[in-house]
């Protein structure tokens, strides 16, 4: 255990008209760093998570975090991608600076504005973490990629439509309880299930309902180390923070094991000393449900080929005995591709504090974390508890 978090600020998610990339950023920083009790001038180092990849015009953008205050001059700021995964790249980031002793007080902000691209050109853009010399011509952008991935699985496993309509309604009916959420409302299965006008199929199997949301948005944390941590309102550690990262050509793995997110969670279950049944609940990358099938599975809650068991038996369900998504994941609360992983660890930690409103889970003590970058390309797991 070499950091904590200890302050947090998490804006909603959705379309802000009134917003731009550095009005955000300066929100969310100025709040996090207030909420953690500190100034900017005690904070040592800042990394921002911002994937742009075209979204936004402004591409420079870490030391737009000295936007909030002057006293932040000087210090460094790098900006941090990988793909989805850029908001745990923030983090994670923050935490090896910690554990190597370069700095005590760290900043981490996450932040996209994707929704003032027309649609075909948001789909051009998330399609540039693909492997473009082999994937660039898939239909649908990276709902095509994710199309394809569930083509493959239902030819191995069967069709698997009853499954993924019931991760769409249990996150959806998450989400309404979920006050940073772009959308809560609770859609129910029938919805989810049948393609309608409303509900049309989007590529491949998967329909309107399978796919996350474009959106805009940020959040921020502060990390110090856990001497520091003992003197703050708020400690929330990290039993364990793992990073690993896979081929990028779909063609060079099987695209339905998601063996890199396996990985990832056998690496950080091994570190933190723990297994599944230890976590009071799951977030996880739910970018598509399909992808939420497919990590109830890497992450060892099923055997492969039967992660519709989690769902249709109840076990991800809020009062089952692993939630996954409390918070309604990405399928209900949006993705501004760069904020992701920095609001997980957010709605983690306040889950944790038992902060987390309508959405709490009844003693909640430890909370585990997938983001992942691509199609399981770049792969996240963090696994957090209470300090005290």
């Amino acid at each position: 255990m070499t950091g904590c978090i200890v302050g947090w600020s998490h804006m909603p998610f959705g379309k802000h008209e009134g917003e731009d990339v550095e009005s955000m950023i300066v929100k969310v920083a100025a709040e996090a760093v207030a909420d953690a009790g500190f100034e900017p001038k005690d904070v040592d180092a800042v990394y921002l998570g911002h994937f742009n990849g075209g979204f936004s015009p402004q591409d420079f953008t870490a030391s737009l975090v000295f936007q909030s205050s002057d006293d932040f001059r000087f210090k460094p700021a790098t900006r941090v991608e990988n793909a989805c995964a850029t908001g745990s790249a923030a983090v994670h980031q923050g935490l090896h600076l910690i554990a190597a002793k370069k700095a005590r007080v760290v900043l981490c902000v996450g932040v996209e504005q994707m929704t003032r691209l027309p649609g075909k050109q948001i789909g051009e853009t998330l399609l540039k973490a693909s492997y473009l010399k082999e994937e660039a011509g898939i239909e649908g952008g990276f709902a095509g990629v994710f199309g394809q991935i569930a083509q493959a699985y239902y030819q191995r496993h069967g069709d698997q439509s009853d499954a993924l309509a019931m991760i769409a309604a249990k996150n959806h009916a998450n989400g309404v309880h979920n006050p940073y959420a772009q959308m809560r409302k609770d859609l129910g299965y029938e919805f989810c299930r049948n393609e309608s006008e409303k509900n049309p199929f989007v590529a491949g199997p998967l329909k309107r309902t399978d796919c996350s949301l474009v959106s805009d948005g940020a959040a921020a944390l502060v990390l110090t180390d856990v001497e520091t941590a003992l003197g703050r309102d708020k400690a929330i550690a990290f039993r364990a923070a793992a990073q690993v990262n896979d081929f990028l050509p779909l063609s060079k793995r099987d695209i339905i094991q998601f063996e890199g997110c396996g990985e990832a969670w056998r690496q950080a279950l091994g570190a933190a000393g723990v297994g599944l049944d230890d976590l009071s609940f799951v977030e996880t990358h739910d970018c598509f449900t399909i992808a939420e099938l497919i990590e109830y599975e890497a992450m060892g809650l099923t055997a492969p080929g039967q992660g519709a068991r989690a769902v249709k038996e109840g076990w991800t369900h809020k009062d089952g005995k692993l939630p996954v998504n409390p918070s309604g994941g990405l399928k209900a609360k949006g993705h501004p591709i760069g904020a992701t992983g920095v609001s997980m660890h957010v709605l983690t930690s306040m889950q944790l504090r038992g902060d987390a409103g309508d959405m709490q889970i009844k003693d909640a003590k430890m909370g585990g974390i997938f983001n992942m970058g691509g199609a399981a390309v770049a792969n996240y797991v963090s696994i957090l508890e209470p300090l005290r």
